[in-house]
């Protein structure tokens, strides 16, 4: 008689431990409906390195691979979040491993409420851009080098080509999508436009004004509204 109570106590706890499960998900999966800019997802797995928290989640009932700069994360953790960067075909060099698809983070939270504070960087939502004000500054420019007004007035003159630019740093954001993200300034502008954006393996600070070399592209979109009109890729410092 024991034995049976005791069978039947164990079905009942399996039973509610199976509709707890199917009530988080399902709990999840209403919250992404409800608002289509912020989401949600349960912490299956993490991987820690230097750049990122690597994270395995179940979103609506799916498995995705994240990659968030915040740390605290465990698993059986709820993060919300809104705006990601979709990535396909990511290969990470820490990791050593390719990504069919991975979603980039730039903030996650355990309360959504959290998401509706303002962001530490204004972000355009017409192009992406990150909005960094303009300054003051004169620099001397070899004659080897061209101006960010140049590159901005001549788009298909510089579309693909190696070019020389030098200016002052404005922001640094490293080791973003196994890159650091470096903007500049030269003083000039064209239309408003007085922001170069850079993406390079070089270690800058904000101030220094440095010359750099690299490729021009043109009508670069990474999705999800993140487009730039140029960006110099893979730069390298030469003075």
């Amino acid at each position: 008689m024991k034995k049976i109570i005791f069978f039947l106590l164990m079905l009942i706890t399996l039973i509610a431990c199976e509709n707890s499960s199917k009530s988080s998900d399902k709990a999840v999966e209403i919250n992404n409906k409800v608002n289509n800019e912020i989401r949600s997802f349960v912490v299956l797995e993490t991987i820690d390195v230097a750049s990122y928290v690597y994270i395995l989640g179940k979103e609506n009932g799916a498995k995705y691979w994240y990659a968030t700069n915040v740390r605290d994360v465990n698993k059986g953790d709820t993060f919300f979040y809104d705006n990601p960067l979709v990535m396909k075909d990511f290969y990470s060099r820490e990791l050593d491993r390719p990504f069919d698809e991975i979603l980039f983070l730039s903030r996650i939270a355990k309360n959504p409420i959290e998401l509706n504070k303002p962001k530490t960087e204004t972000v355009s939502k017409a192009n992406g851009k990150i909005k960094t004000k303009q300054i003051e500054i004169s620099i001397d420019k070899p004659d080897n080098t061209i101006s960010i007004a140049q590159l901005f007035k001549q788009k298909d003159v510089f579309k693909g080509q190696e070019v020389i630019i030098k200016g002052e740093v404005v922001k640094f954001s490293p080791q973003i999508m196994n890159t650091n993200w470096i903007h500049i300034q030269d003083g000039t502008s064209f239309n408003g436009k007085y922001d170069l954006t850079i993406t390079s393996q070089e270690n800058v600070n904000v101030g220094d004004i440095l010359t750099f070399k690299g490729f021009i592209a043109v009508d670069k979109d990474f999705g999800y509204g993140y487009f730039y009109e140029f960006l110099m890729e893979e730069a390298e410092i030469i003075e």
